[in-house]
Parts: structure tokens; C-alpha cells; sequence
């Protein structure tokens, strides 16, 4: 496979070797300065790399100017329909924009924000979306994409600029998947992922963790926003989450727990719940597992960092594979906790 162009987003380097960076988008007004930066502040501590800022008029223009002083991560604007507002983000300090220069209006118009562009040395990210492609295509595909995608890209590349990020988003997971793996076939173009309009978070996370799960594997994922009708916080953990069960090295723990059975002799589903409850703050990658019987719990167990094993009213504590305490049914939580915190104060 090729290597992609590495871009510079701000202080977030994407595409070569560089690890994937998490996005977000806020869902409130950029104009509200004061909102964006603490909420900015937040989806930083909770594993957000890159935010994203709609710029529709202009007071998030002007409000932009503020927010690129002060936020805590690199901003992205994105714009649609106006020309003049893409200049202006990348004049108030933007890192990136995104548009989708077929609904920017007239060639010249794309022209004048290229020419800015390779001013102020800024990528942009060109996104296609399935159901906003062109009109001379009649139905949206995976190759429909690809080759409107290119098509957009024309006008930078006659203009010898190629610091440009590509996505190509629909909500349909396969279609996304195919789209991206015919891209990477024609350009080396960094691309950022993920599934539009993917919906409620029960059916969101499903459909982007098949179809941005799916590119992870294949090594063709450089940035991605978990799209969901939901708190933008939600986004992050569900990336972080998308990205460690990919195989990648993401600081979170990590909870096994098997499904529940007729052997099971304890109340499994409160008992790794109230685990889940105690590992989920914490920013360091522990494998924990949960079992509910002596079938597969003491197996599993011994291959995590620290695990519970169930038993008829009780259960054994493991660390690293070592037996360190038998607790009755009443005290695996109290007991696992107290081990828990040793080994985050340990490391």
C-alpha cells in the first residue's frame, strides 16, 4: 500500500506514520466564544484531537478570530455556499477548512480561496457526501464518489496545491468502505472517515464501527468523526472505543466479560457494570476481565492485568495471572476496586 501525504493540521500531524487523530464537531453556535473553548477543553480531556467549527455568518466569523487564540486544539472551519467565509476563517487563524467546493459557486470563487490557502500554508479537506454530489450524478456510489472527489480536486492541483485531506461520507457503512478503498487506488491523499448521518448512538456506533472499524483494519484511516445525534463527548468515547478494538494503542482499559449462562453461580451482569463503572475514568490501557464461572473465568482471567473469576457466592482476584484474594460475593467490587487503584498508582 502506498504511503499517504502527510499534512500538518495546527500541531496534529495526519497521514505517513502518524497515529489516527479524533475529531468532533460542535452542535451550538461558534459565536458562543466562551461555550466553545470550555466544551473545546472537555473533548480535549476526554481524547479529542482536532474540533470542528461551523462558520455560517458573520458573527462566527468574528468569533473565530478569539477562539483560534485560545482553544487547546486545532480548529477546523467549516464552511458551505460562501466563498468569502473560508478566506476570512483562514485569515482569523484557522488550521484547516473543510468545504465542498461544488457548492461554492463559480470556479473563481474556489480560485480565490486556493490562492489563500498556499498564502497562509493551511489545508483543506475537500468532503463528498452521497447525498450532495453533483448533479450530472444521477445515483450515489462507491466509484460516483471517488470520481466526484477527484474532479474537486482538479482546480487545486492545476494550481500546484496539494495540502488537501479527503472524505467521502455517506450513510450507508459499505458504501463508505468501497468508496475509500477505490480512492486509495488513484491518490495518496490523507483521508478522514467516517459514516454521515449515522444517527441515535444505538445505531450509530453499530454502523461506524462496521464501516470506520472495517478501514481501520485496512490501514486507511488518518482522522475520523463518529457522527451521532448525540452529546459530542459521545463521539470521542465511541471513537477511542472504535479505535483500541481495531488493534490500536489507545490509553483506555479494556473490559472482557463473558455473555451469561445456565453455569454462571453469580450476578454477572451488576457485577461488570459496577467495574465497568470503577476502570471507565481511567487513561491507562489495563486489560480487566469479568468472568462468571470456572468454565472459561479462570483462563481469561490470567491474561489480563487483573481479573475476577466467579464462584458460588464468591470469587477469586487475579493479578497478572496470580491468585491474590478470595472474596465472598459482597466484597468483589470493594476488593477489586482496592486492587484496581493499586495498579494505576503503581504505573
Amino acid at each position: 500500500m502506498v504511503k499517504r501525504k502527510e499534512i500538518e493540521i495546527g500541531n496534529v500531524l495526519i497521514g505517513g506514520d502518524n497515529p489516527v487523530a479524533i475529531q468532533s464537531m460542535l452542535d451550538f453556535s461558534t459565536s458562543d466564544v466562551e461555550r466553545v473553548l470550555s466544551t473545546t477543553k472537555q473533548l480535549k480531556e476526554a481524547g479529542c484531537d482536532i474540533i470542528r467549527l461551523a462558520v455560517k455568518n458573520d458573527d462566527d466569523l468574528e468569533a473565530l478570530n478569539f477562539i483560534t487564540k485560545r482553544a487547546v486544539m486545532p480548529v477546523i472551519a467549516d464552511i458551505h455556499y460562501n466563498y468569502k467565509y473560508a478566506i476570512g476563517s483562514l485569515q482569523n487563524g484557522a488550521d484547516k477548512i473543510r468545504i465542498n467546493p461544488g457548492n461554492i459557486g463559480a470556479r473563481w470563487k474556489v480560485l480565490e480561496i486556493i490562492k489563500v490557502l498556499k498564502d497562509l500554508n493551511k489545508p483543506v479537506r475537500i468532503g463528498v457526501n452521497s447525498g450532495s454530489l453533483p448533479s450530472k450524478y444521477n445515483h450515489p456510489s462507491a466509484n460516483v464518489m471517488v470520481e466526484a472527489a477527484l474532479e474537486l480536486c482538479e482546480p487545486f492541483f492545476e494550481n500546484d496545491f496539494d495540502n488537501i485531506v479527503i472524505s467521502l461520507k455517506s450513510s450507508d457503512a459499505p458504501m463508505t468502505v468501497n468508496a475509500y478503498r477505490e480512492f486509495v487506488k488513484r491518490s495518496d491523499l490523507p483521508l478522514h472517515v467516517g459514516i454521515t448521518e449515522a444517527g441515535l448512538p444505538k445505531y450509530g456506533i453499530i454502523k461506524s464501527s462496521i464501516g470506520i472499524g472495517s478501514l481501520l483494519i485496512d490501514g486507511l484511516v488518518d482522522t475520523m468523526r463518529v457522527s451521532l445525534t448525540a452529546d459530542p463527548l459521545e463521539e470521542i468515547i465511541a471513537a477511542k472505543n472504535i479505535l483500541k478494538y481495531s488493534g490500536h494503542d489507545i490509553e483506555m482499559p479494556e473490559l472482557i466479560s463473558c455473555p451469561t449462562c445456565g453455569r454462571c453461580e453469580i450476578d454477572l451482569v451488576s457485577l461488570a457494570k459496577s467495574v465497568d463503572s470503577i476502570i471507565s475514568k481511567a487513561n491507562k490501557g489495563i486489560k480487566v476481565a469479568v468472568m462468571g464461572c470456572i468454565v472459561n473465568g479462570p483462563g481469561e482471567a490470567k491474561e489480563a492485568d487483573i481479573g475476577i473469576a466467579g464462584g458460588k457466592d464468591c470469587a477469586v482476584i487475579f493479578l497478572k495471572g496470580e491468585i491474590v484474594e478470595k472474596v465472598s460475593s459482597e466484597k468483589i467490587v470493594e476488593r477489586f476496586s482496592f486492587y484496581f487503584d493499586s495498579i494505576l498508582n503503581r504505573n
